[in-house]
């Protein structure tokens, strides 16, 4: 072996630290023993203080994010709407989501899913076209139309108050209460003789689409309840697929310009808002349906809501401009501090990228969060899902109702059938043969 001059271990390269298991009184060259002190050992934890990273390693986003959830969640589909068909048994809906687990059943079952194709037929329905596009207008979409506008005439009949406070004009309980008093009697002016009953469930959504009588506020929580409500009449077949481009540019457009005249003329409050980290203090659903009106248009993209040309003459046929050009009038500054994601979607290439990337937002930011959903209300019309047992075929079953003469001549086959257990009707306890029910059946 070479002579050489014995060195401690760590001795000469400062940046790198003694490797595990060796001693660091040996030779660094042939590891015999040394008597040079040795070193100081570094520290596990942190390099040495003579290193500096050129930059922090990358690190992958956890699967629980929830940006990334957006983004490798699959774009939500269009989904026909199924019709009910009589024995109707319409029931006052209640609140059911508490905890996400609840959320996650909701998604699962066929309510949920029907509920977001839904909103994707809508959007759908609405692609490539301006507002102001011919469109079949039936009947209801007119009677509709008609009860929007009343609303917005009491507006007039009702001033806000003089009052210190910033949000919350007290004139807007004397307006939603009147709301209230009349939903009935509203809903009746489009209701046919054999849908009458359906008030009591109709009602409710209704009545809770246009904010909190107590706390006078408004959010996308109250912009779903009126989604739910013409899912409900697309449920009833009152409102057919040929309907769905009119409910978007006369119903939603008028419900939109609703909801900004209560906004600024009794002061909501925005109800759960994200601030400058959110979309918008007050709306979702326009930005899904503007976008999907965009899709493949010849000039504007989505950086074009910079331009305050094209918001000042296009804002009145495309809802996304609309909303846009809306934010901007009632928060000062520059858009890219009070707006920030909405600067950021300005970046994306096409119309047809925002469009998913809103679809897919409003289920993870709206429709899967539970303070949102907890004030969701399930009923006949709205599911709280089904639970598919499989029991015994007595006759006493059906005639007290836990089993309905539909799944006896569907399912029934040698002495079993399968039973859905809907809305109310709960099994504690299921054995092969045996379903012991302890709530009362409505329905």
């Amino acid at each position: 072996m070479d002579p050489h001059q014995h060195q401690s271990i760590g001795e000469g390269d400062e940046t790198s630290p003694p490797p595990s298991g060796t001693a660091a009184t040996s030779c660094r060259h042939c590891g015999g023993p040394t008597s040079f002190p040795s070193p100081p050992a570094w520290s596990d934890i942190s390099p040495p203080p003579t290193y500096r990273p050129i930059r922090a390693p990358a690190v992958n986003l956890s699967p629980t994010c929830s940006q990334q959830a957006i983004i490798l969640a699959p774009v939500p589909q269009a989904q026909k709407t199924p019709v009910v068909s009589p024995p109707y048994h319409f029931q006052v809906p209640i609140k059911r989501i508490q905890t996400p687990e609840d959320i996650r059943r909701f998604h699962d079952s066929d309510s949920g899913k029907n509920f977001l194709g839904f909103v994707v037929s809508l959007s759908e329905s609405i692609r490539s076209r301006k507002i102001s596009d011919p469109c079949h207008e039936s009947p209801v979409i007119n009677s509709i139309l008609s009860i929007l506008q009343s609303l917005i005439d009491w507006v007039d009949e009702i001033p806000p108050v003089q009052q210190s406070s910033r949000y919350g004009n007290l004139s807007y309980r004397v307006w939603h209460s009147r709301l209230i008093d009349d939903s009935e009697q509203l809903m009746l002016q489009f209701l046919p003789d054999d849908l009458r009953s359906a008030t009591v469930e109709l009602v409710p959504y209704f009545a809770d689409s246009f904010g909190n009588l107590s706390r006078i506020d408004y959010g996308t929580g109250h912009e779903t309840n009126f989604a739910a409500w013409l899912y409900s009449l697309a449920s009833l077949g009152l409102i057919k697929e040929e309907d769905y481009q009119a409910i978007v540019s006369r119903v939603f457009v008028k419900y939109l310009d609703l909801m900004r005249i209560l906004q600024l003329v009794y002061s909501l409050e925005p109800a759960g808002s994200h601030g400058v980290w959110g979309l918008d203090d007050y709306h979702f659903l326009p930005f899904i349906f503007g976008s999907s009106q965009l899709i493949d248009h010849k000039y504007m993209k989505p950086k074009s809501i910079h331009n305050q040309d094209i918001l000042d003459n296009f804002s009145k046929e495309y809802m996304y401009l609309s909303c846009i050009a809306f934010v901007k009038q009632v928060k000062k500054g520059l858009f890219a501090e009070h707006s920030p994601l909405l600067d950021d979607i300005s970046g994306v290439p096409n119309w047809n990228k925002v469009n998913a990337g809103m679809l897919k937002m409003y289920k993870a930011e709206v429709l899967e969060k539970v303070p949102i959903m907890q004030h969701f209300l399930f009923g006949w019309l709205i599911k709280w899902g089904l639970i598919w047992c499989i029991c015994f075929v007595e006759t006493i079953y059906a005639e007290q109702g836990l089993i309905s003469q539909y799944a006896l001549q569907r399912y029934g086959h040698r002495g079993y059938c399968i039973v859905e257990l809907e809305t109310n009707l709960k099994a504690t306890e299921i054995f092969w043969g045996l379903v012991a029910v302890k709530n009362e059946y409505k329905g």
